[in-house]
C-alpha cells in the first residue's frame, strides 16, 4: 500500500490543522503509522469541533429528543416531526458565524444555502427561512459594514432561490464586536412516509457526486469555524465559500425528482468538510466502507490535489448512493437540470475509507473510527456565580414614562427591523400569512387550512447573568411567541453559540444553558429535534455573550384563526395575563437608559408558562380575543406600544398597582405574561375564567384614540413613537446614527 507523499508531517503542520498533540497521538495509535497529508486533512475535518461535537456531545445527550410526533431527532441532516394528514415538517438551524465575520455577504449567503440543502436532502421542499443575527456595538467601525453585507447575503440567496424569509431577530452588543453571529434556519414539508436519510445500505452500489463542480473555495472552512479569531482574521478569507442560489434551485428540483423516481438509497449534503464528511457519514451510518476515485470528481480548477478535493467546501453539491440499475435514469435527470452527475466510487464491505487519485492510494482509513473514535471531552467547568436579585427601588425612575418608552422603542435592540426584513422576499410562494414583525411568522401548509408558526428567540444578557435561567427563558419565550399567534408549539431546533469551551467559565455557561433548555423542553413538551453547536466564538480571548438560539415550530389547524398583535378597534378592554413583580435585573430598561447590565435575570416559572400559555391558546382558538402579544424585552409598556404602533390605535391605561414603583411595573421583564385585547363586554367573563383557573388577569385599560395615556403622565403620541421606532436602523445604516 502506497499512501506516502512528499509532505512531512510536523508538529507545526498538525497544529495548523487544528489538532492537539494528544489528538495526533490518538491518530497514530488508531492507524498504526504516520498519516499522509490527505489523511491528516481528513482527520482534521472529522475531528474538529464543528463536525465531531467533541466538547458538547456529552451534554447534548441529555436533551429531550423524542416524543409522539418526532419522526427523526438529532443525528441526521435535519429534524422531522409529524404534522398530521400524512405530512411532515423538516427543519434545522445552523451557524455561519466565522465566515460571515470575514466575508459577510458570502458567509451569510452560504449559510442560507447550507441549511436549505440540509432540509431538501431529507426529501422536503423548503417553504420558509428564518435567521437570528447578532452584531457588535453600533459604535464599532465594522458593524455597519457587517450588517449591510450579512443582510444583503441572506436576501440575495433566499430571494434568488425562491423561498420566503419570514422571521428572525437582530441584536447589537459590544461582546459581538469581533465575532458576529449568523444563525440560519430552514423549514420544509415532505410526505411523512417519504423521508430520505444518510445511511447507506448495500455493497457495490454507486456513490454519485451531484450538483456543482468542486473548486478550492472553503478549504478548511470547518476547521476555521472551530477556532477563535486572533490577529489576521482577514487572512482566512480563502476559507469562505461562494454560493450560487440559482444552481441550488436546480439542485433542489433535480434531487426531489430523483427521489420521486425511487432512485435513492442514501443522500448527504456536502456541507462542512465537504466530500470527506458526507462520504464518511453515509458509509459509517450503514456499517459500510466507501471507495472514492477522485479523478472522476467534476472540478472547476486545474491540478487540484486529493487533499484539496477532500476538504473543499464548494457549495451546491450532494453525495448520493443509488439503487442498482438506476444510474442512467438518475444521470438523465441531472443532465436535464444542467448539473454535474458523476459516479465517483462504490460502497464496500471493508469498513475502510479508501481514496484513490489517478491510480494512487491517497488515504486508507477505518471509516467508523473516523467519526466514532473522535475525541469526546467532558471538559471541566465552573458554574456561573449567582447574582443578587436587583431591588427595583435601587433602579432610578425615568424623567417620564413616555421619555423612557421613546428611548426603548428607538434603541438598537428594540427598534423596528423593517430595514432588514424588507430586503427579504417574505411573500414568495404565496403562503405567508403573517409577515415579519410579529411574535411569530405564520406560513400556510400547501393550500391550507393548516399552517406552521415559526420564530427564533434568545436573550443573551439573561444567559450571561444566569445560564440556567437564560436557557429556560429562551425556550419559554419561543413557546410564548408560538402560542401568541394561536399555534400549538411542537418542537425546536437550537443553535448553541458560545466562546472557548477550554475555559471552565465558558463551559459552565454552556452546561448551564443546556440544563435550562432541557428543563424547559420537558416541562413544555417541546422536544429538540435538530441543532448545531458553534464554539470558539472569541476574538483575542474575548468571548461573545452565551447565545443559545432557539428556533421553534408550532401548528395551527386553521391559518384563518391565527392571532396578531395589532390593536383592532377602539373601545376594547386590555388584559394582562400573568403576574407582574417588577423585575428589572438585566432588563432592557436598565441597560438602555442607564448602561447597566446588573442583577439576576427574571426567574422562569415553567408551570406558570404552561398554564398561562394553554389558557391564552384556548381563548384564541375559541375566537374570544382580538389581539395577543407576549411580554418580553422592555416589559409591559413596550409590548403595549408595539401593539399600538402596529395599528395606529392608542390606549388609555390605568395606574400601576400599589406597592410597585411605576417604572418597575411598566418596564419589568417578568415572564409568563401576555397582553390581550377583548371586546369590552367579554372582559368580565374572561377575567372570571382566569380566576377560576388560578391565572392572574389584570385589567390594564382600554384601546382609545391615537395616544398612550397613563395617569400623571403627558400623553404619548403613537405616531411619534412609531417614527422613533422605525427610524433608528435606516438612519444608522445611512450613516446618520
Amino acid at each position: 500500500m502506497n499512501i506516502s507523499n512528499t509532505v512531512k508531517i510536523t508538529p507545526e503542520l498538525v497544529a495548523e490543522h487544528g489538532l492537539k498533540p494528544d489528538e495526533y497521538e490518538r491518530i497514530l495509535k488508531l492507524i498504526g503509522r504516520e498519516p499522509s497529508i490527505t489523511e491528516l486533512g481528513i482527520f482534521s475535518a472529522m475531528w474538529n469541533e464543528h463536525c465531531s461535537y467533541k466538547s458538547s456531545k456529552v451534554h447534548l445527550k441529555t436533551l429531550p429528543v423524542t416524543g409522539p410526533i418526532v419522526i427523526q431527532g438529532p443525528g441526521e441532516n435535519a429534524g422531522v416531526i409529524d404534522i398530521g394528514d400524512g405530512l411532515a415538517c423538516v427543519f434545522k438551524m445552523e451557524s455561519h458565524n466565522h465566515p460571515s465575520f470575514i466575508e459577510p455577504y458570502q458567509g451569510a449567503t452560504t449559510g442560507v444555502g447550507g441549511i436549505l440543502r440540509d432540509v431538501f436532502t431529507m426529501g422536503a421542499r423548503p417553504i420558509a427561512c428564518l435567521n437570528a443575527l447578532r452584531f457588535g456595538s453600533p459604535d464599532h467601525p465594522r458593524t455597519r459594514h457587517l450588517v449591510s453585507g450579512v443582510v444583503a447575503g441572506i436576501g440575495g440567496y433566499g430571494n434568488s432561490f425562491g423561498v420566503p424569509t419570514v422571521a428572525g431577530s437582530v441584536g447589537f452588543h459590544s461582546r459581538y464586536d469581533g465575532n458576529i453571529l449568523v444563525n440560519a434556519m430552514a423549514v420544509g414539508i415532505a410526505d411523512a412516509d417519504k423521508i430520505f436519510y444518510a445511511k447507506a445500505t448495500g455493497v457495490g452500489l454507486p456513490v454519485v457526486y451531484l450538483g456543482s463542480k468542486t473548486g478550492r473555495d472553503g478549504i478548511h472552512g470547518a476547521t476555521m469555524a472551530s477556532a477563535e479569531f486572533g490577529e489576521g482574521a482577514e487572512e482566512k478569507r480563502p476559507t469562505v465559500q461562494v454560493g450560487d442560489p440559482f444552481a441550488e434551485k436546480l439542485l433542489l428540483e433535480a434531487c426531489l425528482e430523483i427521489m420521486a423516481k425511487d432512485c435513492v438509497v442514501a443522500i448527504q449534503d456536502m456541507g462542512a468538510a465537504g466530500l470527506t464528511c458526507s462520504a464518511v457519514e453515509m458509509g459509517a451510518k450503514g456499517d459500510l466502507g466507501i471507495t472514492l476515485d477522485l479523478e472522476k470528481v467534476p472540478v472547476r480548477e486545474e491540478a487540484m490535489t486529493a487533499y484539496e478535493m477532500m476538504l473543499s467546501e464548494s457549495q451546491e453539491r450532494m453525495l448520493m448512493v443509488l439503487k442498482p440499475g438506476k444510474e442512467a435514469e438518475a444521470e438523465a435527470i441531472f443532465k436535464k437540470w444542467g448539473l454535474d452527475f458523476a459516479i465517483v466510487g462504490y460502497t464496500t464491505d471493508t469498513l475502510r475509507f479508501l481514496i484513490r487519485h489517478n491510480g494512487e492510494e491517497m488515504a486508507d482509513l477505518p471509516i467508523k473510527e473516523l467519526g466514532d473514535q473522535a475525541p469526546e471531552y467532558n471538559r471541566p467547568f465552573t458554574e456561573s456565580p449567582k447574582l443578587p436579585v436587583l431591588d427595583a427601588a435601587s433602579v432610578p425612575a425615568p424623567t417620564s414614562l413616555g421619555d423612557a418608552l421613546g428611548k426603548l422603542v428607538g434603541s438598537p435592540d428594540l427598534c423596528s427591523k423593517r430595514w432588514v426584513w424588507e430586503q427579504y422576499d417574505h411573500l414568495i410562494l404565496n403562503n405567508t400569512v403573517q409577515r415579519p414583525g410579529g411574535d411569530a411568522a405564520v406560513v400556510r401548509v400547501q393550500d391550507g387550512p393548516k399552517a406552521l408558526a415559526l420564530c427564533t428567540d434568545v436573550t443573551p444578557r439573561y444567559c450571561e447573568a444566569d445560564p440556567f435561567e437564560g436557557g429556560k427563558q429562551a425556550v419559554a419565550e419561543c413557546w410564548r411567541n408560538l402560542t401568541a399567534v394561536g399555534s400549538t408549539p411542537l418542537a425546536i431546533t437550537d443553535n448553541l453559540n458560545f466562546g472557548n469551551p477550554e475555559r471552565p467559565e465558558i463551559m459552565g455557561q454552556f452546561v448551564g444553558c443546556i440544563r435550562g433548555i432541557k428543563e424547559a423542553c420537558l416541562a413544555l413538551n417541546f422536544p429538540v429535534v435538530s441543532g448545531n453547536v458553534s464554539l470558539y466564538n472569541e476574538t483575542q480571548g474575548r468571548g461573545i455573550l452565551p447565545t443559545p438560539t432557539i428556533g421553534g415550530v408550532g401548528l395551527l389547524k386553521n391559518f384563518e384563526q391565527s392571532a396578531t398583535l395589532a390593536f383592532k378597534a377602539s373601545g376594547e378592554a386590555i388584559l394582562l395575563i400573568g403576574e407582574t413583580r417588577g423585575h428589572l435585573g438585566q432588563s432592557a430598561y436598565l441597560a438602555t437608559l442607564f448602561g447597566r447590565e446588573e442583577g439576576a435575570p427574571p426567574p422562569v416559572d415553567l408551570t406558570a408558562e404552561k398554564r398561562h400559555g394553554d389558557f391564552v391558546r384556548d381563548l384564541i382558538a375559541k375566537g374570544r380575543v382580538t389581539a395577543v402579544h407576549d411580554c418580553s424585552d422592555g416589559g409591559l409598556l413596550v409590548a403595549l406600544a408595539e401593539m399600538a404602533m402596529a395599528s395606529g390605535i392608542g390606549a388609555k391605561l390605568e395606574a400601576a398597582p400599589s406597592g410597585l414603583p411605576a417604572h418597575a411595573f411598566w418596564f419589568g421583564e417578568d415572564q409568563a405574561r401576555y397582553v390581550l385585547t377583548v371586546p369590552a363586554a367579554a372582559a368580565p367573563e374572561i377575567e372570571s375564567a382566569a380566576k377560576a383557573a388560578g391565572i392572574p388577569a389584570l385589567r390594564l385599560g382600554v384601546t382609545a384614540g391615537e395616544q398612550l395615556t397613563l395617569p400623571g403622565e403627558n400623553p404619548i403620541s403613537v405616531a411619534e413613537l412609531k417614527q422613533r421606532h422605525e427610524s433608528w436602523l435606516p438612519d444608522y445604516m445611512a450613516g446618520n446614527g
